[in-house]
């Protein structure tokens, strides 16, 4: 029998060996920790989550991520459904207790009777023994794993860093300052309209925090780390507040969509804290990745209203990513040209977010059991989230092949173009955001029935 392995136990490497697993393939998933621990994680257990605990809109018919979890749970997907099981409140989005949703994971892929587990580094490639794999290490894959990569693709991988914002015990919140409303009073999965706890800032108090956070002590990185850049969805707050003052109050600090039950006075900035845990005791602070020294942190994050006696269950972090020029290294089912026996997935691939990646794995997987198997497995349709985030892993997005890759979030200017419907269902005339809504519907409606189409196929 062929030797089948996945490489990495984080949300890409479980949902790939799911995937292997429940179409009849026998495979070995290999995890480093607890042997060999990164810098971000703190357990042994499978997809674990390292920064936000939200998987961002549940919307299927408004949001392409939304779009992206209905298309994964008609796929199966193991991370989806500790998803579903462990969600906590989250307004429109989809957040998750991270340690339920772990638990959940590690669980069903310890005792799927077809996965067998080994905890040990994969030093190279060439360790593998040229067994047919999924490598899923993510975007902290090991240094010496990583050289084995760049001395076989002939590549240098690209990195970013990316940074973890900071959580706070429920109770030392002062709600006689702030306030439960979700942005609009939007209902999310789970029903609920009040799901964010919200802190306002007048004018006064904004400004001096902006002058704090400028001013405040930050992580000092080392001389080969000075040139990484940032990935644009996931940037630390002080570095959108470097980019001007007004930055904030434009970003997570917005102030749209609220009513402050404390004042008549509409608030200047708002700072929104999001559900973390199953039991609504812990809350991570919406937006505020920082890579400020743990002191500044709580110095200038109790200037917030409501936080002045903030307890912190673990401040804000920041760790390296590593990603594969993936357009000129992968094939469009996703596996490596230089050595067409290995498979990436996940962040690694330059996906961007923790439903991405996953899916990145389940597609691996069904391409890797599909080719064990004698099975000819073409890649999804581009009009699908599935085939518009492998497209632009794989190329499909660059014309001749030309460009920068850069990793990316799952939306919908990555899916082909659809005409926008001018009159709804009564005959009136759609304009502006009207029309926007219902082509975003249109697009998401193709996408589903493409799906379909795709999985009985």
């Amino acid at each position: 029998m062929t030797k089948t392995i996945v490489v990495g136990g984080g949300l890409a490497g479980s949902e790939a060996a799911w995937a292997l697993a429940q179409a009849g393939v026998e495979v070995t998933l290999i995890d480093m920790r607890p042997a060999c621990m990164t810098e971000a994680h703190k357990t042994d257990k499978f997809a674990e989550l390292v920064c936000s605990n939200s998987f961002r809109s549940d919307d299927w018919a408004g949001n392409a991520v939304g779009l992206l979890h209905a298309e994964m749970r008609r796929a199966g997907s193991l991370v989806m459904q500790a998803a579903d099981l462990a969600q906590v409140p989250a307004g429109s989005a989809l957040a998750v207790d991270r340690d339920m949703f772990a638990d959940a994971v590690t669980k069903h892929v310890s005792e799927h009777p077809r996965i067998s587990v080994e905890r040990r580094e994969i030093p190279s490639l060439d360790a593998l023994e040229r067994a047919h794999a999924v490598v899923a290490t993510g975007p902290l894959t090991s240094p010496a794993l990583a050289d084995s990569i760049r001395m076989l693709t002939g590549e240098d991988s690209l990195a970013f860093f990316d940074a973890i914002a900071p959580i706070v015990h429920a109770d030392s919140i002062d709600f006689g300052i702030a306030w439960k409303q979700s942005r609009y009073d939007k209902e999310g999965p789970g029903g609920d309209a009040a799901a964010y706890v919200n802190c306002p800032l007048d004018k006064e108090q904004y400004e001096s925090f902006i002058a704090a956070l400028n001013a405040a002590e930050k992580t000092e990185f080392k001389d080969w780390e000075r040139d990484t850049p940032y990935f644009e969805g996931c940037l630390p707050i002080e570095v959108m507040a470097e980019r001007g003052p007004e930055t904030l109050r434009f970003g997570p600090m917005k102030p749209v969509g609220l009513t402050n039950p404390h004042s008549d006075k509409r608030p200047y900035a708002v700072v929104q804290l999001r559900q973390d845990n199953k039991l609504g005791t812990l809350f991570n602070i919406v937006g505020f990745q920082t890579k400020l020294k743990y002191g500044a942190q709580e110095e200038v994050f109790r200037m917030i209203p409501g936080l002045r006696d903030a307890r912190f269950a673990r401040l804000g972090g920041i760790h390296r990513n590593t990603f594969l020029n993936s357009p000129k290294l992968l094939d469009p089912t996703l596996r490596l040209k230089a050595a067409p026996h290995l498979r990436f997935a996940g962040q690694v691939t330059g996906v961007e977010g923790y439903v991405e990646s996953a899916a990145m794995g389940m597609l691996a997987g069904r391409f890797l059991a599909a080719e064990l198997q004698g099975r000819v497995l073409t890649p999804p349709p581009w009009t699908t989230a599935f085939g518009a985030l492998l497209a632009h892993v794989t190329g499909g997005h660059i014309e001749g092949g030309k460009g920068s890759f850069q990793p990316m979030n799952v939306n919908f200017g990555l899916f082909p173009p659809i005409e926008a419907p001018e009159r709804d269902a009564d005959g009136k005339r759609l304009k502006g955001e009207a029309r926007g809504k219902a082509k975003r519907r249109a697009l998401a409606e193709r996408a589903l029935a493409d799906l379909d189409a795709w999985l009985a196929g």
